[in-house]
């Protein structure tokens, strides 16, 4: 493995009830909050009112951010550095899953920021400071309540990029399995799909010598695999969804990734997909991603072998390295149409017209991917597959 030096300084408040916790964790000089929410879910599951009553206890002065997008854009984030600048706000706390999360990082760093904060995500500047920021979050799927990136979209540009900064750590995250009880089927589905996606980035790496990583990913995809059609046969399970929860914050907090970059190729290519299709980001990924794998595969067979084996329990008996590695692939795509996850880009009415202007926003910094780099041609190859 590679030299590293792991960092992480989210405080995670996780388990039933936490939310009564709240306002200890609220920095005693605060003032002025700003609660960053999405489409309005958090006031049909009595979350919100949960928060605005933990939060009125402090007496701070409170304003609110809505109606975050799932592919939070610019333009809300714009919305939020105004109010804070305006407002005076010293602390922002986002509620809801990793859109709103990642728009409330990328306000944090906008609010003490003069110029664009598009400059952040196109890494033409990189921020000195940033407004503290919590969470409490209601989806298990991005991991985003544990670490420092963000996501966001240009939808002037259709142009999505991920970004990230040392400052854009939350002080603390909140983890009620029971706030996810009322995440649909659809929505669960798609976290699930997310997080695995994560695992595989950080799995399909150069470095060749990683066992103790190698076994932690493996573990978190079996214990995902195995609860994922239980917790879709009840949602209000609090064991399964405490399971899904916890794998999705430990999927990119981090500690699987140490010693190793991983790839993020894959992520590289939905985000050109959905800033110009506004899809489902994992949506995207679950089409792309077993089309990544199959391009891919006789870079390092040995690997995906290894992920069918241990994973989706390939009997490599009389088989070839390829067959396995492909037969788990399969495997992987059988287990996401079972979920009912998307197959196809045509399930989004997606076809070729725009893949020139995909692939050029997936190639925005050049070649890309730390697994096998990936050149234009090879983009167009894939989502050509996965029509």
């Amino acid at each position: 493995m590679e030299n590293f030096t792991f960092y992480n300084p989210t405080k995670l408040v996780f388990g039933k009830g936490q939310m009564e916790n709240l306002k200890t964790f609220i920095p005693a000089h605060s003032k002025n909050i700003l609660i960053v929410y999405g489409g309005g879910s958090i006031k049909k599951n009595g979350v919100y009112d949960k928060v605005v009553e933990e939060l009125t206890s402090l007496n701070l002065n409170i304003h609110e951010l809505a109606g975050v997008e799932p592919n939070p854009r610019l333009a809300t984030v714009k919305k939020g550095a105004e109010i804070c600048k305006r407002e005076n706000v010293d602390f922002i706390l986002a509620v809801g899953g990793g859109s709103v999360i990642d728009c409330t990082k990328t306000i944090s760093a906008a609010a003490k920021y003069d110029g664009d904060p598009w400059d952040f995500v196109t890494k033409k500047a990189r921020p000195e400071d940033a407004v503290p920021f919590g969470t409490v979050l209601t989806l298990a799927a991005t991991g985003s309540e544990m670490n420092a990136g963000a996501v966001i979209t240009n939808w002037e540009t259709n142009e999505k990029y991920g970004w990230g900064s040392p400052l854009l750590f939350p002080q603390f995250s909140i983890l009620d399995p029971e706030n996810t009880y009322t995440v649909p089927e659809n929505q669960t589905v798609y976290g699930i799909v997310d997080m695995m996606t994560h695992i595989f980035e950080q799995y399909f790496h150069q470095p060749t010598y990683s066992p103790v990583q190698d076994r932690m990913c493996e573990g978190v995809l079996q214990s995902i695999i195995e609860t994922a059609p239980k917790l879709l046969e009840d949602l209000e399970s609090y064991d399964h969804r405490e399971t899904i929860l916890y794998a999705g914050t430990i999927a990119l907090n981090g500690m699987l990734q140490m010693g190793y970059k991983g790839d993020w190729a894959t992520h590289n290519i939905e985000h050109a997909v959905s800033a110009v299709y506004d899809i489902p980001h994992a949506g995207g990924l679950a089409i792309l991603f077993p089309n990544w794998m199959k391009h891919n595969v006789e870079v390092n067979t040995e690997r995906f072998k290894q992920l069918a084996v241990r994973v989706f329990h390939v009997d490599p008996a009389e088989k070839s390295d390829e067959q396995i590695a492909l037969e788990g692939i399969n495997e992987l795509r059988k287990f996401w149409d079972s979920l009912g996850a998307p197959n196809r880009l045509a399930d989004y009415d997606i076809d070729e017209s725009k893949f020139d202007q995909i692939a050029e926003h997936a190639i925005f910094n050049g070649a890309f991917g730390n697994f096998h780099k990936l050149e234009k041609d090879d983009v167009l190859e894939i989502l050509r597959k996965s029509l």
